[in-house]
Order: C-alpha cells, then structure tokens, then sequence
C-alpha cells in the first residue's frame, strides 16, 4: 500500500524521469509514455485494470464525435480538458494511477496524442502476453459466439495466442476481412468486385 501510494503521489516525477524534455511527439514518442504507463500498471499490481480502462477510453472516443473533436481542439484550454476527463473518470470509476496518468498528459500537453499513447500501450500488454493482435471486419454483425469461433480458427492456424479486434463495416457488402500481423485474408464481395475491375482496366 504504501509503495502504491508513492507511485500515485509521485506519478508526474516518476514519468518524467523516463521521458526526455523537449523532444518532439512521435510514434517513438508514444511508445515511452505506454511503456511508462506499462511499467507503473506492472509495478501497482494493475496492468489488467488499466489495459480495460485504456479500451474503456479507447471506445469512447471512436463512439463519440463530440468527444473526439474536444480532443482535437488546440484551442480547449487545460482546465475545461480536465473537468471533461474527471467526469469521465468519476463516472467509468477509473483507478487514480489511470486519473493522474490522464492528467499529467493534459499537463503536459500530450492528450492530442491520447489514441495513439493507450493504442501502443494496449499492444505492448498484448505481447508481454505472447499474443498476436488481429483485426476483423465483416459485412455483417457478428454475434459473440461467431466472433468467437473466428478466434479459435486464427488461433488454431497462427499457433498463436489471437487478440481479436472486430468491427462492422457494412460498405464490404459481403464477406470478411482479417488482418493477423502483416498478414491480410480478405473474402469479401467488395475486394473480388476490385479484382475483376482491375483486371477489365489492364485488360
């Protein structure tokens, strides 16, 4: 208890000494600030806490447009993202190594690149694990059991722990497409559609 609480009352000096001052954001960037959210989560006995409310986060900015331009907005100033951020965290009962981790990147003038930072951490908690992170969409709504047997197959033929992320994307008309890694199976309608197109353009 007491190491926890001087983790959460030192959270911005902590991660401060992981971060070079001054440098410019970048992919590079956002990997130290999830790895150090990473490492404080493993430290605090949390990671499992933080990787639920990280995807927490995560969908509330996909499902809201409102709360994604508030993101996006250079002119919203510190304190109106913050109040906006506490109410989110007070509603969803985010743990405080998550609160203060939030706001010390509105401190810090990060929460711009808050996707790409929960993004990269949620993968790094994927390998620690030995997964493979995968990405379905379908030209219908899957149920959670069709979605399940999608992620046995993967697994079965990958040989590979699967961390499936699904999305509806109704413009495939028909079929599935399934990303594993670097490796694209695509059977929809919509690409075989492509491929006679390009096919009738070189022709």
């Amino acid at each position: 208890m007491l190491i926890k609480t001087w983790f959460l009352n030192n959270l911005q000096q902590y991660i401060g000494s992981k971060l070079s001052k001054n440098i410019e954001f970048s992919i590079t960037s956002s990997e130290r600030y999830s790895l150090a959210l990473f490492e404080l989560s493993e430290e605090n006995n949390l990671l499992i806490q933080i990787e639920d409310q990280s995807s927490t986060m995560l969908n509330l900015i996909n499902q809201s447009d409102d709360f994604y331009n508030l993101i996006k907005d250079p002119t919203i100033s510190q304190g109106d993202l913050l109040k906006v951020i506490n109410k989110i965290v007070e509603n969803y009962k985010f743990d405080n190594l998550f609160k203060n981790f939030l706001n010390f990147l509105i401190q810090k003038r990060r929460f711009f690149f808050i996707e790409r930072i929960l993004k990269s951490f949620i993968d790094t908690c994927s390998r620690k694990r030995g997964e493979l992170k995968a990405e379905l969409k379908s030209a219908k709504n899957l149920s959670s059991d069709e979605i399940t047997k999608i992620t046995e197959v993967l697994t079965k033929n990958f040989s590979a722990k699967i961390k499936l992320n699904y999305k509806y994307d109704e413009s495939l008309i028909g079929g599935l497409v399934v990303q594993v890694g670097s490796t694209m199976v695509d059977t929809s309608i919509k690409n075989k559609l492509q491929q006679i197109e390009n096919g009738m353009i070189e022709a």
